[in-house]
């Protein structure tokens, strides 16, 4: 192994999920450094793995990152890893990567298990086109908003989210993406893992009246579908709509009706109440 950071997929459940240059890599670091030092020493403990393990995460990122900085100066070969799947991928460590190739240093890519990947390939959704919004906001205003703001994207969108979160979560996408079809994907390739696949409004419902599953969650949603609703016909339904109810309520109807992003629904709504 040359001086260098070297980022390293681990498994997102599956132990065996892992590569062997991963292992090669974790062997030969002369340091490791772990987002939760216990999760990774059961991995590495599960190959008999034996390397100095320190820990990099969100609370002490700054005074770690001299550290390694340090160490990458002296010649040394550094390992990162996060507690499951890619790190950098909403994880902490793009500020590491982009602090080591300031200084000179090169960065090691060691492919693996990605949990966004493993749900895209099997919601059974259009894969040619993805954007990852990582985690939405936790508050629903600043949630709706981003929601507003990704509506238009031409490409299946993919999430995490927590538990707790979901049902809240899918219901303000059911309101401010449309109708659209989607897949939430939790505990890959962990024993109990379930992918349920259906419109965002009825999986809203589902996880509503469920409540709140356990494990790590991906929700992956379909592209909006192009030019199923005109301006004219949005147009009328708004019209309609407008008679019997305010601005906010005839959106909110036309998006869930028609399938329109809230955002367009919205917009329209107060140039014909206008």
């Amino acid at each position: 192994m040359e001086a260098g950071l070297y980022v390293v997929a681990t498994p997102i459940g599956n132990l065996r999920d892992i590569t062997f240059r991963a292992l090669d890599v974790l062997g030969g670091a002369d340091r490791v450094y772990a987002e939760d030092t216990r999760v990774a020493r059961k991995l590495l403990d599960a190959y008999g793995l034996k390397p100095r393990l320190s820990a990099y995460h969100e609370h002490n990122a700054e005074q770690a990152r001299a550290e390694i900085l340090a160490a990458l100066a002296q010649g040394a070969r550094v390992a990162l890893i996060s507690d499951a799947g890619t790190p950098m991928i909403s994880d902490p460590g793009y500020k590491l990567a982009r602090a080591a190739i300031a200084a000179g240093h090169r960065i090691y890519p060691i492919p693996g298990a990605s949990a966004l990947l493993a749900a895209l390939v099997t919601a059974g959704l259009p894969t040619d086109r993805f954007y990852f919004a990582g985690f939405l906001p936790a508050k629903s205003a600043a949630r709706r908003e981003a929601l507003d703001e990704l509506a238009a994207i031409d490409a299946t969108l993919v999430f995490y989210e927590s538990g707790p979160r979901l049902a809240d979560s899918l219901a303000d996408m059911a309101a401010h993406l449309g109708a659209r079809e989607a897949a939430v994907a939790r505990e890959l390739t962990k024993l109990f893992e379930e992918t349920r696949r259906a419109p965002l409004s009825a999986l809203a419902a589902h996880y509503a009246a469920a409540g709140p599953p356990k494990g790590e969650i991906v929700v992956v949603v379909s592209p909006p579908e192009k030019g199923e609703i005109s301006d004219e016909a949005l147009d009328a339904f708004l019209r309609q709509a407008l008679e019997r109810s305010g601005v906010k309520d005839a959106a909110h109807e036309a998006a869930q009706t028609l399938g329109v992003p809230r955002k367009r629904a919205y917009a329209r709504a107060l140039e014909l109440k206008a």
